[in-house]
C-alpha cells in the first residue's frame, strides 16, 4: 500500500514512518527541510518537501497515495480539510492523530475519579474546543465518501524509531528536574494519565489501516499514573537529593507555558481503549511508564 504521511520526522510519525516501511508498505513522508529529507530518504521513506501549509502538495500527495495519517498536528482545521477534499469520493483511509488532552481538566494536579469511553458523553474544556472540532470533521468525512478513522493517544511514552526520538511530556519532566536539581510535579501530583508505549501506539496505526471501520474514533491506553508517582520515579532515577517536589500551577506555567502546565502536566486525562482491543484486536504488551522509566537506558 502506498500511504502519504504528514509528521514523518516528528515522533510519532517518524515511529509510525519505519514501521510501515518494515512492514513493506510505501511511505511519502511529509517534511520541512531538505536534511531532514536525506535522512528520511536513508531511512526508505519518499521524502516531500513542504508543511501542512502548502495545500497544493497536500492535495497532490493524498491523492497519489491509498491511504493517509495525519500524525502532524492535531489542531490543525485546514491542513485536515485539504486532506478530506482531495480524496472525497474515493473510500480511501483517512487517520487523523488526536490527543487525549481532549478529556483533561483544569485540575492543577488534584485526583479525579473520572475515567472516559469512546462511547460516553464527555466534557470539554473550552481550551480544547478546537481539537474536539477537528476530530468531528474527520468522523464526519464518511458522508464525503473517505473512509475516516480518529486515532486518540494519551500520554506516551519510549524511544521513537524515527528522527525524532524523543515524546513530550516525560521529557520535558526530566529536563526540568535536571534544570533545578528536583524532580516537580504540580500541586498535589495526584492527577492521573493514561499511558501508552510508543510501539504499542504505532502498532494500533497498522491494525487500523487493515481493520478500523469508517467513522471510528479510538482512545489508546494500557496502563496509567499519576505525576507525583512519574516525579518521584525521574528523582530517584536521576539520583538526585532530597525528594520530588510541588510546583503550583503559577510555576508550572512559567517553566512550561500555559497550555502544558494546566493539560499536559496539571490535568487528568484518564481514559480506556476498549474498542481498540474488542474491534483491531490490539493487544499492547506494555502496561507501566513508571517501570519503564526505571530501567531505560536514555534519561
Amino acid at each position: 500500500m502506498k500511504i502519504f504521511l504528514t509528521g514523518a520526522s516528528g515522533y510519532i510519525g517518524g515511529s509510525i514512518a519505519t514501521a510501515l516501511v518494515t512492514a513493506g508498505h510505501t511511505v511519502d513522508g511529509l517534511c520541512r527541510s531538505a536534511e531532514k529529507s536525506r535522512l528520511l530518504k536513508q531511512a526508505g521513506i519518499n521524502p516531500v518537501i513542504g508543511s501542512l501549509s502548502d495545500e497544493k502538495t497536500l492535495e497532490q500527495s493524498a491523492q497519489a497515495a491509498d491511504a493517509v495519517i495525519n500524525a502532524a498536528d492535531a489542531d490543525d482545521p485546514f491542513a485536515v480539510e485539504v486532506l478530506l477534499r482531495a480524496i472525497e469520493g474515493s473510500g480511501k483511509k483517512l487517520i487523523h492523530t488526536s490527543g487525549s488532552s481532549i478529556v483533561g481538566d483544569r485540575a492543577a494536579g488534584e485526583y479525579s475519579s473520572r475515567v472516559f469511553h469512546e462511547d460516553i458523553t464527555r466534557p470539554i474544556c473550552f481550551e480544547k474546543i478546537g481539537r474536539v472540532a477537528v476530530d468531528t470533521r474527520v468522523i464526519e468525512g464518511v458522508a464525503r465518501g473517505v473512509h475516516s478513522i480518529v486515532i486518540c493517544p494519551c500520554l506516551i511514552y519510549g524511544q521513537g524509531t524515527g528522527l525524532h526520538t524523543q515524546s513530550i511530556q516525560i521529557p520535558l519532566m526530566i529536563a526540568a528536574a535536571k534544570k533545578y536539581q528536583q524532580a516537580r510535579y504540580v500541586g498535589k501530583g495526584e492527577n492521573i494519565w493514561s499511558t501508552v508505549y510508543i510501539k504499542d501506539l504505532v502498532g494500533a496505526y497498522l491494525l487500523a489501516l487493515e481493520k478500523a471501520p469508517a467513522g471510528s474514533f479510538f482512545f489508546l491506553e494500557s496502563g496509567e499514573a499519576t505525576f507525583k508517582e512519574i516525579a518521584e520515579t525521574i528523582h530517584h532515577r536521576l539520583a538526585l537529593s532530597g525528594t520530588a517536589q510541588t510546583w503550583t500551577i503559577e510555576e508550572a506555567v512559567q517553566e512550561w507555558g500555559q497550555e502544558a502546565a494546566h493539560f499536559a502536566f496539571g490535568s487528568n486525562s484518564h481514559i480506556r481503549s476498549d474498542k481498540a482491543r474488542s474491534l483491531l484486536g490490539w493487544t499492547p504488551k506494555h502496561a507501566s511508564a513508571l517501570d519503564w522509566l526505571k530501567t531505560a537506558s536514555n534519561l
